[in-house]
């Protein structure tokens, strides 16, 4: 199991430590943030729109096929009723080239085989721990 860390900056900001990576995150200014980034649903939608891509361009390399300038977008929707969750996600993908039709459905396949999708599609079982604080208020 790969470990996340997130550490609270100041306010709604903080900072996501993925092996030697950092990542801001935030509200808009509109929701009481200092928008100094992503909020962390931006950042769960674009995982899902970056793994799509991630298998197209497999799909493409494995078939000989040009994945230069392959491009994913994504759009989301919150629900308007409670809990709070996106109620949907749109993606897209398009590969740099017109793919010739025998390649069509592979290259769909391919992309819906991502593994965030597929964690979508089967959820995981999530086990919260609320951790003791070192200090005492």
């Amino acid at each position: 199991m790969d470990d996340i860390s997130v550490i609270h900056r100041e306010e709604d900001a903080f900072a996501i430590l993925i092996r030697d990576h950092l990542i801001h995150v935030d509200q808009p200014f509109s929701a009481g943030g200092m928008d100094a980034g992503p909020t962390p649903v931006e950042v769960f939608v674009a995982g899902l729109a970056a793994c799509a891509a991630h298998y197209g361009r497999r799909y493409l390399a494995s078939h000989g096929l040009p994945a230069q300038g392959l491009e994913a977008g994504a759009r989301f929707t919150m629900s308007a009723a409670p809990p709070a969750r996106i109620a949907r996600i749109d993606l897209s993908v398009r590969p740099p080239v017109r793919l010739p039709e025998a390649q069509e459905a592979g290259f769909q396949a391919a992309v819906e085989r991502c593994a965030l999708h597929n964690t979508l599609l089967r959820p995981p079982r999530i086990e919260i721990d609320i951790g003791v604080a070192e200090q005492t208020l």
